[in-house]
């Protein structure tokens, strides 16, 4: 029976969920079915915490409504990872961050790496998922190229040229073995940067999606002990009543 892997882009641009499904789409063997969505509810980008808190209740309803129509595992496409902890407590197949992908496949292939993101204002937050990964000793350093990321889906922005420029700089100061893109809407650029620079190139949505489809052939899904069993049901209040335990 094919695997039905659900990716979720916690932004609400629709131009960049199509770009996500094209990557993972194209990562996945023949006869995976891709289905790729945006919440109804959102950011329209996510550059920073404030975005990050504001994407996960859509980005969990996505998650609760895929787990009920029986999809096999779940892609998070955003490279900060947004709400990933709280997804797992509520799905049973797996689910699988794009960073943290990332972060792993790159470590089976290179030595060290460099993420390369979009605005200097989410340099903290990838520091922090790669001590928290525990890949610190592995990451030579996690750069900016100074574009908002919403620029990626404009031609002429020039944000692919500041890309291209700062993996430039990461492959000759940092002396890194891969390098990682750090947004979820670079990722039909990783073939071609691979390429010019002669390096891997790592893109998270394709190795998101790959590693789902190894874990559902392993046969594995989500620990419920722990951390992540099923939240209590509960009430809540206000805007958020319809996002109770149930």
């Amino acid at each position: 029976m094919a695997i039905r892997i659900n990716v979720v882009n916690p932004n609400t641009t629709l131009s960049m969920t199509e770009k996500i499904a094209a990557a993972a789409r194209a990562a996945a063997a023949p006869g995976t079915e891709i289905r790729a969505v945006s919440p109804a509810m959102g950011p329209v980008s996510i550059e920073g915490w404030y975005d990050e808190a504001f994407c996960v209740p859509g980005l969990l309803e996505e998650i609760r409504k895929a787990e009920a129509e029986g999809f096999d595992g779940h892609v998070i496409a955003c490279f900060d990872d947004p709400g990933l902890e709280a997804a797992r407590q509520l799905a049973r197949a797996p689910v699988v961050g794009i960073a943290e992908a990332a972060m792993h496949v790159a470590t089976l292939v290179a030595g060290s790496f460099t993420i390369v993101t979009t605005l200097g204002r989410s340099v903290p937050t990838l520091e922090h998922l790669v001590r928290k990964y525990g890949f610190a000793h592995h990451c030579r350093k996690v750069r900016a190229a100074e574009f908002p990321v919403l620029a990626l889906e404009e031609p002429g922005s020039g944000a692919r040229e500041r890309l291209r420029a700062e993996i430039a700089r990461a492959v000759a100061e940092d002396r890194c073995e891969a390098i990682l893109l750090g947004c979820a809407g670079m990722a039909d650029l990783h073939a071609a940067l691979e390429a010019e620079f002669g390096l891997p190139v790592i893109d998270g949505v394709a190795a998101a999606t790959k590693l789902v489809e190894a874990l559902v052939g392993l046969g594995l899904r989500t620990s419920k002990i722990g951390g992540f069993a099923p939240p209590f049901p509960k009430a809540y209040t206000g805007a958020f009543a319809r996002f109770a335990p149930r």
